[in-house]
């Protein structure tokens, strides 16, 4: 029998969906294929729908987590205490795993024992729908993620670490227990196959699932229902059909939390072919893309660049020009564990209001304080080393403002391509998805590196401005008392 098509699956899992008890799916909404977009499945609007419109209507027990699996019944010696978290679990350096595994890891074994278990599983026609490979960084070859260049993010994919966590906390498990694992007459995976299936269901886990510990608590804030947990501390949980829905900065629909079910709801009109969107937080398109695999233009004003402590202190070093002894004697002055490595230059926006709507204008308007704090710091340590060096406040604060300047120019060197080059790279119809998705987070990065350049420029130029004032002044002043 040929595999089932997109299309069919789709049908299947909303059949099976809309059979359970409890569950609604509005008539005026439709699962779409949106591929060709580069957004898989999602949920569009097929007729005009109003506020606060319920669209559909999740029964908790379609949740897939540890209450709802039998694998946490089968083995509960394995999943005991899992929802402490690793505050309580953490694996030490050599690797010690002892303990209850935390919620992130529990909810992956659950999702491999689930889908190991084929159609002897009650979610079988959800796990159809759920996609076979990743556009997350963690599946991109080293070509690809070349294009990234200088971004930060280059650094924070975590293949190896993940690896690890793996060999260390999930495979150990699903060996003493493959009786449990692999369904009768199945054939056993080996190491690798076994690490590839807990790279697809870990990535999904880390794109698709929610907290659902605050079932009794209210909300911090409208929208707040749903918390991601990728660090364990919280009973996480796969939900069906929520996670059809794609997310974006303008959003038109969220989740809120009841007894025994979870309902989505319009927060504004949708009117008919919009698509029904759902919202991730704040997040830059470097973030966007390292844990889900896409970019879009709205999350480019959330963008963040990062500027490590080493080269401002390179480019303080060629600015006050001090000899060795005294650099060395102002470096240690600083208190390490009160110094910051790096810096997050963002432009500090509001989120989305309570109907998903952006506002303000998408331009950075200060400086890190943060940064401008520590060099002061660092300054004020110069000073008593050599008063003579940096003789007031005011000195201080011009070389604070060249510092960051320069330094910000040569975080933008670091990037081998200008803003110019990439807006015509990004038209280039030779250029795979990948690689002009890592174009954009690049070229986003550069926009905010260059209204940072801006800001510091605008900033040396009112001081300079100020300066000159008040050096008028007193001369104004004297020839004022002596007529």
């Amino acid at each position: 029998m040929a595999n089932p098509s997109f299309d069919e699956r789709t049908l299947s899992f909303l059949n099976w969906f809309t059979a359970l008890p409890g569950a609604t799916f509005h008539p005026h909404i439709q699962i779409q294929d949106l591929r060709q977009s580069g957004q898989g499945r999602g949920i569009v609007a097929t007729s005009d729908i109003a506020e606060e419109t319920e669209l559909f209507k999740i029964p908790r027990a379609a949740i897939i987590n540890t209450l709802t699996s039998d694998l946490a019944k089968k083995i509960p010696q394995v999943f005991e205490d899992s929802t402490e978290g690793l505050e309580n679990n953490e694996a030490d350096e050599e690797g010690d795993t002892s303990g209850a595994p935390d919620s992130w890891v529990s909810l992956i074994l659950v999702m491999i024992y689930e889908f190991m278990q084929g159609e002897n599983s009650k979610w079988k026609p959800y796990f159809d729908i759920m996609p076979e490979s990743f556009d997350t960084l963690m599946f991109w070859p080293r070509t690809d993620l070349g294009g990234l260049q200088a971004s930060a993010i280059s650094a924070k994919i975590g293949k190896d670490e993940a690896d690890n966590m793996f060999r260390a906390k999930v495979l150990p498990v699903i060996e003493e227990h493959a009786q449990i694992f692999y369904p009768e007459g199945s054939k056993r995976m080996n190491e690798e196959e076994l690490l590839n299936l807990a790279h697809r269901m870990g990535s999904t886990v880390m794109a698709y699932a929610f907290d659902l510990e605050n079932d009794d608590e209210e909300p911090e804030e409208e929208g707040d229902e749903w918390v991601e947990d990728k660090e364990g501390k919280l009973m996480m949980g796969m939900v069906p059909m929520a996670d059809v829905l794609n997310a974006d900065v303008v959003f038109n629909a969220h989740v809120n939390h009841e007894d025994d079910f979870l309902t989505v709801t319009s927060l504004k009109p949708i009117s008919a072919g919009q698509q029904v969107l759902n919202y991730y937080g704040p997040l830059s398109n470097s973030e966007l893309l390292r844990r889900y695999g896409y970019v879009t233009s709205n999350h480019a004003r959330y963008d963040v660049v990062e500027l490590s402590w080493n080269m401002v202190l390179s480019v303080l070093k060629d600015h006050l020009r001090l000899d060795e002894s005294t650099w060395g004697q102002a470096i240690n002055q600083l208190d390490e564990e009160e110094t910051e490595d790096t810096f997050v230059i963002d432009r500090d926006l509001d989120e989305p209001d309570s109907r998903g709507d952006v506002h303000g204008e998408v331009k950075l308007q200060q400086l890190p304080a943060d940064l401008e704090e520590q060099i002061a710091t660092f300054l004020k340590a110069v000073r008593k080393v050599s008063p003579a060096s940096i003789p007031d406040k005011r000195k201080r604060d011009e070389i604070s403002a060249a510092v960051i300047h320069q330094a910000l120019q040569l975080r933008l060197a670091e990037y081998p391509t200008s803003e110019a080059e990439d807006q015509a790279l990004l038209q280039d119809a030779k250029f795979t998805d990948r690689q002009k998705m890592a174009i954009v987070v690049r070229l986003g990065e550069k926009k905010l590196l260059g209204e940072a350049i801006q800001a510091a420029a605008a900033k040396i130029n009112t001081m300079a401005r100020n300066g000159d004032d008040a050096s008028s002044e007193p001369s104004a002043k004297r020839q004022k008392s002596s007529r």
